[in-house]
């Protein structure tokens, strides 16, 4: 043992003096590396900004080039931008440009490779290139981009350095310990035979070759070690990946080793409703069924819904199952059946009188009843046994979705104590003063903190809850972790802003822009060339659709040039309809269209255009993209993926977006025209300001949407869950393995 340490240690420490040596060369290759891109970069966006930029200056708007800038420097690694006409010139710049750039002076910048400027910010790169146009043959652009990252870079990349040197050193003792063990034991006269490969197998008569006796102790340990190793090595960085269905069920398969997924929902991702001797299929209108739908369908497993439709128990097989998608089955429905009097009390009791306006704070009161919550607790119970069934493992992933099922992660957590379970709550979280008045605020809290991971779309709302946990419950709250211990359970409080799949379906984009445009108005009764907005939502007093028809009608009065120009179609599917509060939402919002219509009738088409009907995805996208504008006008919500579905019907580059500031969608699309849904006003001047967008802005604002879109996608709020699940999981294994070493 004495000579292996002998070995051992010096080892150790030439293999870290190696890599500490190596350090500087990875600094330079790195910075070289870099500055490449920068160079690369800068070109590209010189080249994007060229012609717009030609254009503002032509027409002498000084104004708008320095706010087109300030626009373009929201990039995170793109710190300022500035332009110079001529040397004698003041520069046209972003608010961030370094003070120590100016016009006069630009050829001490004028290197090919870019020229690195240290400044209190930090470390920049400067980079000149040529601008010339008619009115300005020596015009000049400077970008100055944020080398802050590198330096973060290269400290990852000698961290890696050196772990791999280390690692590589414990490989090798332990091939050392391994072999001054055998000698030990007296086993050196084997070694000649186990060099040809001898000795470390065995044929059993019959059988196959397997270890022998002595050897597996070393081949387990071997094993572990090499599963470790494979663990840190798929450690990712979030940026380099792609995230497509592929890459979702690759780590599916291989940070949760292929374990089945299961997700429990209300309402179910397909219905099968009966028409006269007819059963037809259609997709509800929900924006839980439309991000979470390609999720299944990528990583398979099994949806537990409750079956609603009229012909649904008609297609389950005899364990209440049916595969779908029907045209293509990649996942299995599990539906869920409940009496009238378990949907009343649960789900329009307690759930959607109680916990929506409870959360949502529009303004309109919760109603809770004792016999609504026993309802709520039974069905909550009724869909923990049916995922138990469903469990084809100890230990499975449960995704458990939104507010209808608040207990059910510590029904399943008191079941299947080895699940993940990873809630995630798709309306806002309100503050504790709000949360304070539900009668079962505390058994509602617990049932939550049987998951282990609770997620929500903001930031915002993650402080809420655990300001919440807080107030009411004997929990230990880390707020520098964002987690909350609770009966010996720890669980995560994280932010997952939801999207949409990316690139939307083919299907829903194969009918060409200028022929939706045609079709829609001719569908509609509208001129060829007639102004068009629309929007989409379920009929619900949330999503601000009376506001919005206060909107249109307040830029009617301001700008009466739009009469008989402008119609705005509201797609509205009907939802809830048993619920007092719903019933007179509607009749609110079709005597206000009917109103507003009226006092401009007799001068061209309808300024509202109103279809209380349930539509088809495909149909919304044909929308999306004949009109000029999409408002979306919540009063409060979690995210909103209508938003972000007009953003990406739009592969055109056209249309605008108006986004009320109380969507979570607000926080991602900046360059969409926020408002205050109550302005009336404000909204009317963001109207009047969308039909009257040039193109250029319009494109503009909807590339760095769609950029964001596409990056964020759905895949991604999956994905990060999943991966926060498995690091979760590869924990727990640890801290097992740890304390039955203590033990």
């Amino acid at each position: 043992m004495r000579l292996s340490l002998r070995f051992i240690l010096p080892l150790i420490l030439v293999l870290a003096g190696i890599a500490y040596g190596i350090a500087p060369l990875v600094d330079q290759l790195t910075l070289r590396w870099f500055i490449r891109d920068l160079n690369s970069r800068s070109t590209l966006i010189a080249n994007t900004v060229q012609e717009p930029l030609l254009e503002q200056l032509a027409a002498g708007k000084r104004a708008k080039i320095e706010e087109f800038f300030n626009r373009i420097t929201q990039d995170e690694r793109l710190f300022a931008l500035g332009y110079c006409a001529s040397p004698q010139e003041e520069i046209l710049a972003s608010r961030s440009l370094p003070a120590e750039i100016r016009c006069g002076d630009l050829d001490r910048w004028q290197d090919p490779q870019g020229h690195l400027l240290e400044s209190a910010h930090g470390p920049l790169h400067v980079s000149v290139r040529p601008m010339a146009s008619e009115a300005t043959p020596g015009g000049q652009l400077v970008l100055v981009h944020d080398m802050s990252f590198i330096t973060r870079r290269t400290e990852e990349t000698k961290r890696y350095v050196f772990y791999f040197f280390m690692a590589l050193a414990a490989v090798v003792s332990l091939i050392t310990v391994v072999i001054a063990q055998l000698s030990w034991r007296g086993w050196m006269a084997g070694m000649s035979s186990l060099l040809r490969g001898e000795g470390l197998l065995r044929k059993p008569s019959g059988g196959a070759l397997a270890p022998r006796p002595e050897f597996k102790p070393i081949a387990r340990d071997l094993q572990r070690l090499i599963q470790d190793l494979e663990t840190e090595s798929r450690a990712r960085d979030e940026s380099q990946i792609t995230w497509t269905p592929e890459a979702l069920r690759t780590i599916l398969h291989s940070e949760l080793s292929g374990e089945d997924v299961i997700v429990v929902s209300n309402r179910e991702p397909y219905i099968h409703q009966r028409h006269g001797d007819r059963i037809e299929v259609s997709r509800p209108a929900s924006g839980l069924v439309t991000a979470l739908e390609p999720i299944m369908r990528a990583c398979s497993g099994t949806w537990i819904a409750h079956g609603s439709g009229s012909a649904d128990r008609a297609v389950v097989d005899k364990n209440d199952r049916i595969q779908v998608p029907p045209e293509r089955p990649s996942y299995q429905l599990r539906r869920v059946w409940l009496s009238q009097e378990e949907e009343a009390g649960y789900y329009y009791g307690f759930a959607n009188e109680g916990m929506w306006p409870l959360c949502h704070i529009a303004h309109v009161r919760p109603t809770f009843r004792s016999s609504d919550w026993a309802q709520y607790l039974a069905v909550n119970q009724k869909f923990a046994e049916a995922v138990v069934s469903e469990a084809k493992t100890k230990a499975p992933i449960v995704l458990v979705q939104d507010y209808h099922f608040a207990l059910l992660p510590k029904l399943i957590r008191e079941e299947l104590p080895d699940a993940t379970i990873i809630t995630f709550w798709h309306i806002p979280w309100p503050n504790p003063e709000s949360f304070a008045i539900c009668p079962w605020r505390d058994e509602i809290l617990a049932g939550m903190l049987g998951s282990s991971i609770m997620g929500f779309h903001t930031q915002f709302h993650c402080n809420n809850f655990v300001d919440t946990v807080d107030r009411f419950i004997e929990a230990r709250v880390d707020r520098e972790s964002f987690t909350v211990s609770f009966g010996g359970k720890l669980t995560a409080v994280r932010r997952y802003p939801i999207s949409i799949a990316w690139p939307p379906e083919a299907e829903m984009l194969q009918k060409a822009v200028p022929d939706c445009r045609s079709s829609l108005r001719e569908l509609n009764d509208l001129p060829p060339e007639h102004k068009l907005g629309i929007g989409v939502d379920r009929l619900d007093y949330t999503k601000g659709i009376v506001e919005r028809f206060r909107a249109i009608e307040r830029l009617l009065e301001l700008n009466p040039s739009w009469v008989g120009r402008f119609t705005f179609v509201q797609v509205a599917a009907p939802t809830r309809s048993g619920i007092d509060e719903y019933q007179h939402h509607e009749a609110q919002v079709r005597a206000m269209a009917k109103r507003i219509n009226g006092r401009f009738e007799g001068q061209g088409p309808p300024p509202i255009v109103l279809r209380i009907e349930h539509h088809e995805p495909q149909a919304v996208y044909e929308y999306f993209r004949a009109a000029d504008l999409c408002f979306v006008s919540s009063l409060h919500d979690g995210m909103n993926l209508v938003a972000k579905e007009f953003v990406a019907a739009r592969d055109d580059e056209r249309g605008v977006l108006i986004l009320s500031e109380f969507t979570g969608a607000a926080r991602e699309l900046p360059e969409a025209l926020i408002v205050n849904p109550y302005d009336a006003d404000q909204c009317a001047a963001a109207m009047h300001l969308a039909l009257t967008m040039p193109v250029t802005e319009q494109r503009d604002r909807m590339r760095l949407m769609r950029g964001l879109v596409a990056e964020f996608n759905v895949f991604r709020w999956a994905g990060r869950m999943l991966l926060d699940a498995a690091a979760m999981r590869r924990r727990g294994r640890l801290a097992e393995k740890t304390g039955r070493a203590g033990r």
